[in-house]
């Protein structure tokens, strides 16, 4: 089982020293639960069935839902991605299936008000719009409710956001979204749909560069309790993303260092 490298677990503990509402006990105890959430991040494994030595499933599914309640899990990505690379910004989205076991919520958790899960042709799944700065890396994210489509959330994507050109796909074209791109003072990357009477110009060369979205969604596929939906609650879903995005930010710095 792969394990946190040296270097980014140094990093992850320099921030878990600064959160006033972490229990650190010893680094050692630390360091294996995190080990223990990137095994069963990777694996999809049940949290009944933690990497062996890993210590107990039921304390680290207790202690990974406590650290999300407290807000852990999202500021953990501040100190590692306050400089995206904001020359262009990228929206796309995918749909995530979900598994029989993120179905049946408990009414004292929020019950089925919570798990932003809906029915689509396949059986229920979430979906997941993305954005990434200019170098693939990905930007906070947000979980729609299950039965949204992409167009309506593509101004949720750009709320907050700085760029200097927006990419996004041809059905991302409606008229309500190109003002959205003006106020940010960004160019419009879009290509026309095609039924339009006048079609907007755009970018075809930079355009180009949108393929780096489709990166980010290939990469996460490789991470099991990410790219198939395991948890009933969408909160601690989104902890998966949140340390699954930690983790690329951590890989993206390490390759800047080296060069």
């Amino acid at each position: 089982m792969r394990n946190v490298r040296t270097d980014q677990w140094q990093k992850i503990r320099a921030v878990l020293e600064h959160c006033p509402k972490v229990y650190l006990g010893t680094e050692v105890h630390r360091r294996r639960f995190i080990d223990a959430v990137l095994g069963i991040n990777r694996t999809g494994a049940p949290w009944r069935d933690p990497p062996p030595p890993d210590g107990n499933g039921k304390s680290i599914s207790q202690r990974f839902a406590r650290w999300w309640n407290q807000g852990i899990w999202g500021p953990m990505l501040a100190p590692f991605a306050d400089a995206p690379e904001m020359e262009h910004l990228i929206l796309d989205s995918t749909v995530v299936r979900a598994h029989p076991w993120a179905a049946g919520a408990a009414p004292q958790t929020g019950g089925q008000a919570d798990p932003a899960l809906g029915r689509r042709r396949g059986g229920f799944s979430s979906p997941i719009p993305v954005r990434v700065d200019g170098v693939g890396t990905p930007l906070p994210l947000i979980l729609p409710p299950g039965q949204a489509g992409d167009r309506p959330h593509a101004a949720a994507l750009l709320a907050e956001m700085t760029a200097e050109g927006v990419s996004a796909h041809r059905a991302d074209d409606p008229n309500a979204i190109r003002p959205q791109i003006a106020e940010l003072g960004a160019d419009a990357i879009i290509p026309p749909h095609p039924n339009r009477k006048e079609p907007a110009e755009d970018d075809r060369y930079r355009y180009k560069e949108r393929h780096r979205g489709e990166w980010f969604i290939t990469k996460i596929k490789h991470v099991r309790r990410v790219f198939a939906r395991f948890e009933k609650l969408a909160g601690r879903y989104m902890g998966f993303w949140q340390f699954t995005r930690v983790l690329m930010w951590l890989r993206y710095m390490s390759k800047i260092n080296r060069t």
